[in-house]
């Protein structure tokens, strides 16, 4: 799928996939659409809420005031008025903005949550943040202000754009007012209707958009673990003996069936099939360290946790958040408290543990890929003092580059390992629990709160710390195996990311480059290695 070729995602009553989600915020090519039944739906959703609304029936949000303020009536005479106050009121967010596709991300979690018949807007509201997104208005979503239940800081940065307030970048990244961004796109500034403010504001569209991003990044880092894991066990098995691949044989995984763990070893396999290990070895060590031979059961529990934060975004977006929610079947609207993502909150913190784990692995096996590149580094050097020896005594070409050159050119440097060991120490910096520090807030009403937003921040920057981590064990176990030389065949997925990589490791960068260059190069060699095929975004 390019990046440039228009598609559409149309949302109507089948399930929504948070895979679909991501896949259509990132590519701004992505045209959304509502088809008739969602927009059927919606439309029986909004006749509840104004015949609830003509009944005099005090209802929470919609002729009332919110949070302590819950009692309070508000005038019939003054609820156009209040819609516009409650998006005021609560567009308070903080820090830095949020990047284009978490903001479309954002923007799209809310119009799949219209979309369920929870929220009460007019089918003309739906389909005006549906215009937001195939028009390219971005507006500027600060990243803090949620506590997690309902991210309203940021939906009301979204909702102020849609009344023709707030903020949004144009094309060229720089802020606008929120007026001209919906000039420049060719639309009219929303008009809210009685209940709509609360039904914009009010639901985890960030936590389950930015989640839906963060699943694919854990789904490519589950791959990149078993990567990085088969290219460490072929240089331990050609420098130090070691190798044993007996645990991952089918036989161990049917033993015991923990989820994620047979897949991890079956992706083992798969990579280093067609090579050298797949041969009986007669001297290969009865046992790897743990970080080698229980690697399936850690990486399997991860790739497990990774699945139960797809099944959890998916119950947020298929589900019916909206507090007070209108409830098509029964004609009523009723206050509860659905808006309150607590399993996906948990699939957050989760998470973050699981990424420590595994980068606990990835550093202990890196530690012991390092005393054979002391020896490769000691021979560079011998070689080197013989060069220098020879070019002293005249016996020189005077053609050859100078050693201090060839050593740079063909050494890794030595120090990554350290960088490896600070980054595992984030990770477990991050690995604490975020979503126990919610204070009580609006009276001690609001007495209880997810945290999902701070823990989703988190995790995204578990996943970035881990990408890294993964990054410098290929990197460290690449440059062996090259130095080891073809006598042995590499399995072949493994032999495809050496190939990849040694063309970086040719060009010699700085470290940070190197490292950069490298997790580029491992995105496209994990999706060459397993090769899958694309279900694309569905149509429904």
């Amino acid at each position: 799928m390019g990046s440039s070729e228009p598609r559409t995602l149309v949302l109507g009553m089948a399930p929504v996939r948070a895979v679909d989600v991501a896949l259509a915020a990132s590519n701004p090519a992505f045209h959304v659409k509502l088809n008739q039944d969602a927009l059927s739906l919606i439309g029986r959703s909004r006749d509840v809420l104004e015949r609830t609304a003509a009944s005099g029936q005090r209802v929470y949000g919609l002729n009332t005031l919110l949070g302590s303020g819950r009692d309070t009536d508000v005038e019939e005479k003054s609820l156009l008025t209040y819609q516009v106050q409650v998006v005021r009121y609560h567009n308070s967010g903080v820090g830095s903005y949020l990047d284009r596709p978490a903001a479309r991300a954002v923007i799209l979690a809310r119009l799949v949550g219209f979309s369920r018949g929870g929220s009460g807007v007019r089918p003309e509201t739906a389909n005006f943040y549906a215009g937001l997104l195939n028009r390219g208005v971005l507006p500027a979503i600060p990243r803090e202000g949620s506590v997690g239940s309902s991210d309203l800081a940021q939906l009301a940065a979204v909702a102020a754009v849609a009344i023709g307030e707030g903020e949004a970048f144009d094309a060229d990244g720089a802020l606008v007012p929120g007026a001209k961004a919906l000039a420049d796109a060719g639309i009219q500034p929303l008009v809210l209707a009685p209940g709509e403010a609360l039904a914009l504001v009010s639901a985890n569209a960030y936590s389950v958009g930015a989640g839906t991003l963060a699943l694919l990044r854990l789904q490519h880092l589950a791959k990149l673990a078993d990567v990085a894991l088969s290219l460490s066990l072929e240089t331990i098995a050609r420098y130090d003996g070691g190798g044993n691949l007996s645990p991952f044989s089918p036989a161990i995984q049917a033993a015991k069936a923990v989820d994620g763990q047979g897949d991890s070893a079956a992706a083992v396999r798969h990579l280093l099939s067609g090579g050298w290990m797949e041969d009986v070895r007669p001297e290969v060590s009865v046992q790897d360290a743990l970080s080698f031979r229980a690697a399936p059961q850690t990486h399997g529990a991860f790739r497990s946790l990774v699945t139960q934060l797809g099944v959890a975004l998916e119950v947020e977006l298929n589900g019916r958040g909206d507090n007070p929610l209108v409830d098509v079947e029964s004609g009523l609207m009723v206050s509860g408290g659905n808006f309150q993502p607590m399993q996906l909150a948990l699939a957050f913190e989760g998470l973050r543990v699981a990424l420590a784990h595994v980068g606990i692995s990835s550093e202990r096996r890196i530690a012991k890929l390092y005393p054979p590149q002391r020896a490769i580094r000691a021979r560079h050097l011998q070689a080197a003092s013989t060069q220098v020896s020879s070019a002293g005594s005249g016996t020189g070409t005077g053609s050859e580059s100078s050693p201090a050159s060839a050593l740079a050119q063909e050494e890794l440097p030595g120090l990554l390992w350290y960088s490896a060991a600070g980054l595992l120490a984030e990770l477990k910096f991050l690995a604490a629990p975020a979503t126990l520090g919610a204070p009580t807030l609006s009276a001690d009403v609001e007495d209880h709160s997810t945290l999902a937003p701070l823990a989703l921040q988190q995790l995204e920057k578990s996943v970035e710390v881990l990408e890294k981590l993964l990054t410098i064990e290929a990197l460290t176990a690449s440059y062996l195996l090259l130095e080891a030389g073809a006598a042995q065949p590499l399995g072949k997925g493994t032999g495809v990311v050496v190939g990849r990589l040694a063309d970086v490791l040719a060009d010699r960068p700085s470290a940070p480059d190197l490292v950069e260059r490298a997790r580029t190069e491992l995105r496209g060699a994990v999706g060459q290695v397993f090769p899958e095929s694309e279900e694309g975004v569905g149509s429904w």
